[in-house]
């Protein structure tokens, strides 16, 4: 048996959006009813009416053995307009959040994922300095509302991709193919997340505040090619260390820009790191649109479903020991996943990605949990319902769940804390899963 270590956390990650359904008064509503923004004109619509029966999903949870949960709060719910709260919305998350510590499931909090209220989104959203203030009073109010039921925190998921997809590659709001626009975003996004950690402090003291980081290994298509080795240090080091370099020690430097942020240092208690794939980089001097690369897959590589990346289990061991590496903060593994609607891959992919992230574990790499993406197939953004990432399987249109193989097979890892040896296959360890139910 290859141990976890005591106290470790199991358990899944949702975001409001893609889960909660009819969130229609933010940015991301609003992007969806623009035609050929969304694949096959798909809606989030009811999504999996997490608002109105979150705690079904927290029952199953409860019964695949998960003792944690990442979930998201809805800032455009709780302040709907400038200044105005919203009751019945702080109630009901009170609600879930009890909910989940009623079946021994540990919250932990995200204040903002992708999603921003439409009266801030009209007012330039993450371009306008602004909204760091609006956003320290929204985490405030979290704080004081929610601070006895939430000890983990991430104020804002993925700013790296916020950048990469909504002011650089277009496909999420505000849909920008601008790197001036861009520009104007990256320090709002820092100094954001450190007055979210400065507020948390002030009204809990003892709260944790970290990340939840997209990090992936950008590694040479070509190693022997300094062009190649050159571009991929580039990018690893806008996409991945600059954001939390920032936290560690308020500078933050990149082909983007270069910023002094004192206020940003010292503001990262613990990394949250979402790992689902790597980039492999060929410098192409003429493709300027795309950055002056073409990304090329290993000749053996396994792709996921819908070309969502090649599944390569030792970028998680990279990403968490090379985090561990550079700022000695706890490690939490915030995502992973990946999209596989015949489940035929991620009973795989969950055990081979165990295993590496139990290799860093046994090199000393602190790793206090790992949060698998996701519960339930939701809505998947600019790719709507046709990537599924869900142990469980879902049916938008009449709710109807449906347990997968995948969520036996983790559920056994959770009740264990641990992956059995001798069972270099998935199918053993499912069938034993599936015998144990």
């Amino acid at each position: 048996m290859k141990v976890f270590p005591s106290g470790f956390r199991w358990g899944t990650a949702t975001s409001s959006h893609q889960v909660e359904g009819h969130n229609t008064n933010n940015d991301w509503w609003l992007f969806e009813q623009q035609p050929g923004r969304i694949r096959c004109g798909h809606r989030s619509g009811a999504a999996c009416e997490w608002w109105r029966r979150a705690e079904e999903d927290f029952d199953r949870m409860r019964g695949l053995h998960q003792n944690a949960h990442r979930l998201s709060l809805e800032w455009s719910r709780l302040e709907p307009e400038p200044g105005r709260y919203d009751g019945h919305a702080v109630q009901r998350y009170r609600a879930m959040l009890r909910g989940l510590h009623d079946r021994g499931i540990e919250p932990m909090v995200t204040l903002q994922h992708f999603t921003l209220p439409l009266w801030v989104a009209r007012q330039g959203g993450w371009e306008n300095p602004r909204i760091v203030g609006w956003f320290a009073a929204y985490v405030r109010r979290c704080a004081e509302w929610f601070g006895d039921l939430v000890g983990l925190w991430v104020p804002i998921n993925e700013p790296n991709i916020v950048v990469a997809l909504g002011y650089l590659d277009g496909r999420h709001p505000p849909g920008a193919h601008n790197p001036v626009r861009a520009r104007r975003a990256v320090p709002n996004l820092l100094r954001a997340h450190a007055a979210a950690y400065h507020a948390l402090h002030d009204i809990r003291p003892d709260a944790r505040v970290g990340t939840a980081h997209n990090i992936r290994p950008f590694d040479p298509a070509r190693p022997d090619a300094p062009q190649d080795r050159w571009i991929a240090g580039v990018y690893a080091q806008a996409f991945n260390w600059m954001w939390l370099d920032a936290l560690q020690d308020g500078r933050a430097h990149s082909v983007l820009g270069h910023w002094h942020l004192p206020e940003c240092a010292g503001t990262m208690d613990f990394v949250g790191v979402n790992y689902y794939t790597r980039d492999r980089v060929r410098f192409v001097p003429w493709r300027l649109w795309a950055g002056f690369v073409r990304r090329v897959p290993a000749p053996e590589a396994e792709l996921s479903d819908g070309g969502y990346g090649e599944i390569y289990p030792e970028g998680l061991y990279r990403a968490v020991r090379e985090a561990w590496r550079r700022y000695r903060r706890p490690v939490f593994v915030t995502e992973n996943g990946l999209p596989d609607a015949d489940d035929d891959v991620r009973p795989r992919f969950i055990l081979e990605h165990l295993r590496a992230l139990h290799r860093a574990i046994a090199e000393g790499v602190d790793v206090r949990g790992y949060y698998h993406w996701s519960l339930v197939d939701n809505f998947e953004w600019a790719e709507g319902w046709t990537l599924r990432f869900g142990l469980i399987a879902l049916d938008p249109v009449t709710q109807r769940r449906t347990i997968r193989p995948s969520a036996l097979l983790y559920a056994e890892i959770c009740r264990t804390n641990g992956l059995p040896e001798g069972i270099d296959n998935v199918e053993g360890l499912s069938r034993m899963a599936t015998k144990r139910r």
